[in-house]
């Protein structure tokens, strides 16, 4: 299991630290760019996460829950470790999204709502390199883990088949869900508020990490 921490449950007037904090535990920096019409909230954007490119050597991982991830993934500074996922149900078509994203020369993640049906994304395994299952609806830190992801997680599973695709999972796992996500099927943990809402963010990363062979 790899371990993505999601700044968003971070201190925003602390990024750079915060994101140094868990440099020897996480294996990606998890950013939820959100444009205030595909959710209903407002983060960080492409200054503030290019900005953070001198702060931390670590591989990051773009969540655009945006409508045009056509428009806006360009202006990310990415390379070959980086993923930019972007979600099946934006106002861009999706292969349009993942040309866009193919060309910048990172990897390509593709995303769905909970009650997105898995067969949505099954016309674009082919083309992408990463899928992020959510399990809570996506646009706020700090909610809830939907156990009936653990059945999607599985459904992909099936699905990906031999494929090399890398499956993500974000939204309420802790140390008490975390090893029957990874159980079911998840490779990379994106975990939020179980890692920057304690007072030690590496030691909070690392129990969430132990929990798995609990």
């Amino acid at each position: 299991m790899k371990l993505s921490p999601s700044l968003l449950s971070a201190d925003f007037g602390r990024l750079a630290e915060e994101a140094k904090a868990v440099e020897g535990v996480a294996k990606f920096l998890h950013f939820d760019v959100m444009d205030g019409h595909f959710v209903p909230n407002l983060t960080f954007g492409p200054p503030v996460v290019n900005a953070l490119r001198r702060y931390s050597p670590l591989p990051f991982d773009i969540h655009l829950m945006i409508d045009r991830p056509v428009l806006y993934a360009p202006r990310f500074q990415v390379d070959l470790q980086d993923v930019i996922t972007f979600h099946v149900e934006a106002e861009d078509p999706p292969e349009r999204a993942i040309a866009a994203i193919r060309k910048l020369g990172c990897r390509v993640g593709i995303s769905l709502r909970p009650k997105t049906p898995l067969e949505s994304i099954i016309p674009y395994l082919d083309e992408v390199d990463w899928v992020l299952v959510m399990s809570v609806e996506p646009g706020f830190g700090g909610q809830k883990f939907m156990p009936e992801a653990l059945d999607r997680i599985r459904q992909l599973r099936e699905l990906i088949g031999s494929r090399s695709i890398t499956i993500a999972v974000d939204g309420g796992i802790n140390t008490e869900n975390v090893r029957t996500v990874v159980e079911a099927g998840a490779e990379v943990i994106v975990a939020g508020s179980a890692i920057y809402g304690k007072p030690d963010p590496a030691a909070a990363a690392r129990e969430l990490i132990a929990a798995c062979h609990a």
